[in-house]
């Protein structure tokens, strides 16, 4: 009798020192994957980014919209192409990726944090200049039309949101000094934006179980790894793919002063609450070399 009731108080027992480590601090969030698709776990996200800020945290929501990018662009009779995994992005696609992040998608996120009682701020990297950003040209120096990379943060409109007692909801929108529009990947925006804050925690929701040593094995994967680890991974090839760029998003935040990254498995309800706040975890957690946590 009452095992289920006992079962829920062990649980928040074992978050107190979380909650009382973690109050106070700013954790960023990306949001991606199936979890902005599924409504089941849309709306398991937006109770675990409230549930962070009645527990004292300051949730910062950075999210990305690809598919909800090429699913319009598809509508209006345009073709998407990809170069490596990254959108050839011409004028108009900047506006229409503009227009589904900063508007559908941004202000979907807002409305839903605002109905379980969260005041909730929609803004782009444009606002403030909040994102200052530069064309980017890839690796194999080709140029992929309005498709940026960060220049500098200006944290100052975000910080006003969150004195404020707002959540922000960050769209990847970049800007130059001459008003260009550029289309930034979510993931690299994040860690530049968590890094500018001094963040104590980055958060990527993915549609993997975090990083795993064999791809094709759950079970493998790793739980707590530091920076020189992660990069002799990368080297062996036991990161590889996909990974890779995660993986790197994730060293680059760590190198600006982001205490712990992780990557979660956006599929699993709850899962930002599970990484945070139990002594387990449910993704990788990466540390800079020489930390305990």
């Amino acid at each position: 009798m009452y095992e289920k009731e006992q079962a829920k108080a062990e649980i928040l027992i074992e978050a107190i020192p979380y909650v009382r480590k973690f109050a106070g601090e700013t954790v960023v969030i990306k949001y991606g994957g199936s979890a902005m698709i599924d409504e089941r776990l849309k709306k398991a996200v937006i109770k675990d980014v409230a549930m962070l800020k009645y527990l004292g945290l300051k949730p910062i929501i950075v999210h990305g919209g690809g598919k909800e990018i090429t699913a319009t662009l598809e509508r209006m009779g345009k073709e998407t192409l990809f170069v490596d995994g990254l959108r050839v992005t011409d004028s108009e696609t900047a506006k229409v990726a503009e227009m589904v992040l900063s508007g559908s998608i941004g202000k979907s996120l807002v409305e839903n944090l605002e109905s379980v009682g969260i005041r909730a701020c929609g803004i782009n990297g444009k606002d403030g200049h909040t994102l200052s950003a530069r064309k980017k040209i890839d690796d194999k120096g080709r140029d992929l039309g309005f498709v940026g990379e960060i220049e500098k943060v200006d944290s100052t409109l975000i910080n006003t949101l969150l004195e404020a007692d707002f959540v922000p909801v960050i769209s990847p929108v970049g800007v130059d000094s001459f008003s260009q529009t550029y289309n930034v990947n979510a993931d690299y925006a994040a860690s530049a934006i968590a890094g500018a804050l001094n963040a104590q925690k980055l958060v990527f929701m993915t549609d993997v179980e975090g990083i795993l040593r064999d791809k094709d094995d759950p079970k493998s994967i790793i739980r707590k790894m530091n920076v020189r680890e992660a990069t002799e991974l990368i080297a062996d090839g036991t990161i590889k793919g996909g990974m890779i760029p995660k993986v790197e998003c994730c060293l680059d935040a760590i190198e600006k002063g982001v205490k712990s990254v992780h990557v979660l498995d956006g599929r699993l309800p709850h899962s930002i609450l599970l990484e945070i706040f139990t002594a387990e975890g449910i993704g990788t957690m990466l540390i800079p070399e020489g930390v305990n946590v």
